[in-house]
């Protein structure tokens, strides 16, 4: 039995008549005739009672309708949604990324948009550390990702990173403390003598590595007191009075009324945000690579 076979059956049994049915299907009444008994022939039963006069629905043939009907509801979805599947506006996208990341104006722009414009497709996001994400890349756990580095990340063939963004670095500390009211934004160097909270080193890698290589060239190793896997406890304990960290502009939003962010006054004092992906991933992924992208502008 073929689909067909079920549409033929519907336009009979609404028409209860082969000649308008044939009709509505485009084609000759013996045909139709032909096909029918074959598919009555195949479910061993009589779906319809003809006469010279007339046509009419067996009880076999009225609970064949409704399961018919069913039957090509539910293929005409599956036809949807491959579709839609294949432009890109369903589905799901497994997207991974480092803490602070959707609080950048590129990524929660881009979320924003998407999320308006393809209703329809599931974005599971996952925060995970730079190591992870690679893997997951790696391995099609995921097909889009965000991290942090100074420099090009060095990625497996098979993947490409996309520079998003550069964003100065800035010192968070409490209002009253020395930096803070000082007359001029602080270096570096600066810096020495300060209890530092960071990201814990597989959630902050890339990012740490480059705070604590500027840290080398000012002479000295910085004091890390606390480390943490989330924005949110990294501005919580600076507030707390635990230490200061080195974060980016796009984290200010989220610090409470007792902190201040400082400019690092270094030319190198920056990070980077990348995005990440895989070649050949889905067409609504690359569609939301599309939208990141446009929101750098």
């Amino acid at each position: 039995m073929e689909l067909r076979h079920l549409r033929y059956f519907v336009h009979v049994a609404e028409e209860l008549h082969f000649g308008r049915a044939a009709a509505r299907l485009g084609m000759s009444q013996p045909p139709l005739s032909q096909q029918i008994r074959l598919l009555e022939d195949q479910l061993g039963v009589v779906l319809l009672e003809r006469t010279s006069r007339r046509v009419v629905l067996t009880e076999a043939g009225r609970l064949f309708l409704a399961e018919a009907y069913k039957t090509l509801e539910q293929a005409d979805h599956a036809i949807d949604v491959a579709r839609g599947v294949g432009k890109g506006e369903l589905g799901e996208i497994n997207v991974g990324f480092m803490p602070s990341v959707p609080f950048t104006t590129v990524v929660a722009k881009a979320l924003s948009k998407f999320r308006a414009s393809y209703p329809a497709v599931r974005l599971n996001l996952t925060e995970m550390s730079r190591t992870a994400q690679i893997e997951g890349l790696l391995t099609e756990k995921i097909e889009i990702a965000f991290i942090r580095n100074v420099y090009p990340p060095v990625v497996p063939e098979g993947l490409e990173a996309i520079l998003l963004m550069a964003e100065p670095l800035v010192v968070a500390m409490l209002a009253n403390h020395p930096l803070a009211i000082a007359s001029s934004d602080p270096c570096i160097a600066d810096l020495r003598n300060e209890d530092f909270i960071l990201y814990r080193s597989d959630f902050g890698v890339g990012f740490n590595e480059h705070l604590i290589g500027l840290c080398a060239l000012a002479g000295y190793v910085p004091k890390v007191t606390q480390e943490v896997t989330g924005p949110f406890t990294l501005l919580g304990l600076v507030s707390a009075g635990l230490g200061i960290t080195v974060v980016t502009p796009t984290l200010g939003a989220l610090h409470p009324d007792n902190m201040i962010f400082r400019p690092l006054d270094d030319p190198e004092a920056i990070s980077r945000l990348w995005m990440i992906r895989r070649r050949g991933i889905s067409k609504a992924a690359a569609r939301f690579a599309d939208f990141v992208l446009a929101a750098r502008t």
